[in-house]
């Protein structure tokens, strides 16, 4: 079984890695063209709105309950019922996010100032913003019906399709940065209708493979639906859950809107490095155990359920690590190497990298997260995943507020650091949470050799960061090279850190082959 999970996360992994170095390439176009602003600033909080009702319903409640309400289906029922199912659960959630993105259009300046209260003094910023997020908004209805066709693919054993899919969002959004923003009077306005245009491709783009599995239809309302019912029986809590995380990332945007300008697109460039490894890994590995732990749980087979989640914990394991130990190691030659061009001047450099080795403090947690998770929402348990979503955000927020204050009041010339360690630690906290719930009520049971593993990755990312020491020597020369001789000594030196990892754990008999058959 285990063999087949990991081909099925390499999968996904390969078409996650083009999407994240497409994105990549994307955010080196917007540093490069735009820096970090007043200009950027806005944008950023016209597509993170959208962005968090796209986590709320299209990543978070609604994916988490239609996946394993469809397993179920697809298991245990004909496929006519599937496709009344899918049928019904598309014309149902089109419905209801049409009426959302209407409001949201409509009611934009009022959606900025509660995401953004800093921007009420800075009329020119609000009005920009606003401007950006009615063209932005509909982006939520789209992206949402490609996460429901993405889902009905990933239950079919399709990954790569899904996957694949958020490249176009990238392609768009460079497009629109290269052809379109010349030609507006505001050059940024242009990127919001890359937003746009991408939803719509993005969603196109997966109708044909749907077709394909004989489930392409015209959707139909179906409130009272039996499946549609259950969905929604089972979103409530999630939605509740989403709801106070992304209350937590609102708190983070308010917070931010009152510091220096320029805050929030730091923040941004540097998460956009830590969510390269999350997404390559963490969530192509949390997209391929959700239909697998849900087949479990309908099948009724415990053992093997508590299998997978030990087979994909030590993944994380294994491969978050090193990968959380090389961002900090090499932060700086990577913000220099991406984003250290044009209009993102030396000040920019600095504030980012900081903010990057403060995020990837929480890389392992934030994976940890996403593995977790499945682990309660394919058993369709959804309450506990709400009480310690309560917890976490209480937590961090109490944690954002201490940092930032602090911060400010021994004038740290940059406060912004605050939050991203305040969210990196939170996504420790969040995961432990979810870890000890798994082992309380007895679903998780951790095999043998835990401890063994833990010392060989310690030990492994201990020579890593001293094969790394002398990439940092001088940040003065890596900023005098041009892009290509940055390129080409990051990608020498990342090369470096990952031999000397693998190397080491070859050397202390780390046998790869067993944790590939894991789970068999």
């Amino acid at each position: 079984m285990s063999g087949r999970l990991f081909k099925s996360t390499a999968i996904v992994s390969v078409n996650t890695f083009l999407s994240r170095v497409s994105g990549l390439i994307r955010d080196v176009v917007f540093a490069r063209y735009f820096g970090a602003d007043a200009a950027t600033d806005a944008f950023f909080i016209a597509f993170k709105i959208p962005n968090f009702l796209r986590r709320l319903f299209a990543e978070g409640a609604f994916a988490q309950s239609f996946v394993p309400v469809l397993t179920e289906y697809k298991t245990q029922r004909p496929h006519d019922d599937v496709k009344h199912l899918a049928q019904h659960v598309t014309g149902t959630l089109a419905g209801i996010l049409f009426v959302v993105t209407f409001l949201g259009v409509v009611l934009s300046p009022l959606l900025v100032i509660l995401f953004a209260p800093g921007y009420i003094d800075d009329q020119p910023k609000l009005d920009l913003t606003s401007q950006m997020l009615q063209i932005t908004f509909p982006y939520i209805l789209f992206i949402s019906l490609t996460a429901l066709a993405g889902g009905v693919l990933n239950s079919y054993g399709q990954f790569a399709i899904p996957a694949f899919t958020p490249v176009l969002l990238n392609v768009c959004m460079v497009a629109a940065a290269v052809w379109i923003s010349p030609h507006m009077e505001q050059p940024i306005v242009g990127l919001a209708w890359g937003v746009f245009l991408a939803g719509i491709t993005q969603m196109a783009f997966q109708l044909p493979f749907i077709w394909k599995l004989k489930l392409l239809s015209w959707p139909k309302w179906g409130w009272r639906d039996p499946g549609v019912t259950k969905i929604r029986t089972l979103m409530i809590p999630i939605i509740f859950a989403s709801s106070v995380q992304q209350l937590n990332l609102l708190f983070d945007v308010w917070v931010a809107s009152f510091l220096a300008t320029g805050s929030i697109s730091w923040l941004y460039y540097a998460d956009r490095l830590v969510e390269f490894p999350f997404g390559v890994f963490g969530v192509a590995l949390a997209t391929v155990i959700l239909p697998s732990l849900s087949a479990r749980h309908a099948s009724a087979d415990p053992e093997k359920f508590s299998h997978t989640l030990d087979w994909a914990m030590r993944w994380v394991m294994v491969i978050g690590t090193p990968a959380a130990v090389g961002l900090i190691a090499l932060s700086g030659p990577l913000i220099a190497t991406i984003f250290q061009y044009g209009e993102f001047g030396a000040h920019d450099f600095r504030m980012t990298e900081l903010a990057l080795m403060a995020y990837a403090l929480g890389l392992l947690g934030f994976i940890y997260v996403k593995v977790l998770s499945p682990g309660y929402f394919a058993r369709q348990n959804t309450k506990t995943p709400v009480k310690i979503a309560i917890k976490t955000v209480g937590f961090k927020m109490v944690l954002t507020v201490g940092f930032v204050f602090s911060m400010v009041q021994l004038h740290y010339d940059a406060p912004h650091v605050g939050l991203a360690l305040a969210t990196a630690i939170s996504a420790i906290f969040n995961s432990w949470l979810l870890l000890h719930g798994l082992r309380k009520e007895g679903v998780y049971r951790p095999d043998k050799g835990w401890w063994l593993l833990i010392l060989r990755v310690g030990v492994a990312c201990g020579v890593m960061v001293a094969s790394l020491y002398f990439a940092y020597a001088d940040i003065n020369q890596w900023l005098q090279w041009t892009a290509y001789h940055r390129a080409m000594h990051l990608l020498m030196w990342v090369a470096i850190g990952g031999a000397a990892y693998f190397a080491t754990l070859l050397i202390l008999r780390m046998n790869f082959r067993e944790l590939l058959r894991h789970n068999d």
